[in-house]
């Protein structure tokens, strides 16, 4: 692995890892503080760590990118909905089968950093 695609999965990691943080405290506020479902609460988890997100990618992650930010918002937009259903739907799969919803939530959150890193490196920041 090259120096610089080394320290760019860095990154990513740092900036997927405080996404995916900032989504986890906001589904466990809303449930616990707000006793929104776990699933709706879910949908504004999203919402709030898709800014991080984006903005971490595309200011610090792939800063040199040379493509437009309304291309790479959108595509990553894309991508990141396409994620949420799978996230939405694997969340939902596992509280059926009872397992509590924070474990369930941290499960989910891991699955598909890898295929959104790579998608973001090859498609959604790449000219």
């Amino acid at each position: 692995m090259s120096k610089i695609l080394f320290f760019q999965v860095c990154r990513f990691g740092i900036v997927g890892l405080t996404a995916a943080c900032i989504h986890f405290m906001t589904v466990i506020l809303l449930v616990q503080n707000f006793m929104l479902p776990p699933l709706s609460a879910n949908i504004f988890g999203f919402m709030f760590s898709f800014q991080i997100s984006y903005w971490g990618h595309r200011l610090w992650t792939f800063s040199t990118t040379e493509v437009l930010h309304r291309v790479t918002f959108s595509r990553l937009l894309f991508l990141q909905i396409m994620n949420f259903c799978a996230n939405e739907l694997l969340f939902y799969i596992f509280l059926t089968l009872n397992l509590p919803y924070p474990l369930a939530l941290i499960i989910v959150l891991a699955v598909l950093p890898i295929f959104t890193f790579f998608s973001s490196k090859v498609w959604i920041f790449k000219a």
